[in-house]
């Protein structure tokens, strides 16, 4: 089966219109299952589903036949980052510019001159390093939900564990929505997420740096998975 989907994607990279169309049908289901997570965001299912399709015949244009990856794996993130695009470009989704403009200057600064340190360029920039960490984390592509925090206690947390599953829909939806999800929270929100999820800090820490108490950290961080559940599920 996988040497003939690549059989197809071959074929289909060669400019065979019969092969991109069987690609086409064979994934459907993958676009009707990453689309319907954009449902009710102001834009009817039928032209999601249009850029679904051509973010899926993008991937099939750019897909590698070297990569060790099932295609499926590779094309759903170039289907919801067409409707990504969309969307942002439309207003709907946004990240917030400042955060998109310290990020670009983090970025430009590592390339330019090859200052790799976080900590050095937060300094040069006027910001804080938990700032700038935040910027680069909010403009990144989604990752990986089975990451595990550890707490004083001992204990383990996964953001993973907390958002409900979703049977025969691929994971990899699932963080993307879950990106999503996190990007549309409220600034304060977000950085608490961010600190606890993506820099792999404990409550006691995030607090410090949020300058409250331990324990409304707790309380405010339920709410946030609260709502982060109810935009996913």
């Amino acid at each position: 089966m996988l040497d003939e989907v690549k059989n197809l994607i071959f074929l289909a990279q060669k400019g065979d219109e019969k092969a991109m169309e069987e690609l086409i049908c064979r994934n459907l289901g993958l676009i009707r299952s990453a689309v319907r997570r954009f449902y009710s965001r102001g834009v009817s299912e039928e032209d999601l589903f249009q850029l679904g399709a051509m973010g899926l015949v993008k991937a099939i244009k750019r897909f590698d036949l070297k990569y060790e990856v099932e295609f499926s794996t590779y094309a759903v993130p170039m289907i919801i980052g067409e409707i990504r695009r969309f969307l942002r470009d439309d207003g709907i989704i946004k990240v917030s510019r400042t955060a998109r403009e310290r990020a670009a200057a983090i970025r430009r600064i590592r390339t330019e001159e090859g200052d790799g340190e976080i900590a050095s360029i937060a300094l040069r920039l006027g910001i804080t390093y938990e700032d700038a960490i935040f910027a680069l984390e909010a403009t990144v592509p989604p990752e990986s939900t089975d990451r595990e925090i550890f707490e004083h206690d001992g204990s383990r947390t996964r953001l993973g564990d907390m958002i409900p599953s979703k049977d025969n829909e691929d994971d990899t939806v699932l963080k993307i929505e879950l990106r999503r999800a996190i990007e549309e929270l409220p600034e304060r929100d977000k950085k608490i997420i961010m600190l606890r999820y993506y820099r792999e800090m404990t409550q006691s820490q995030v607090a410090k740096i949020m300058n409250i108490g331990q324990v409304q950290v707790s309380r405010l961080e339920k709410k946030i998975i609260e709502r982060i559940r109810e935009k996913i599920s």
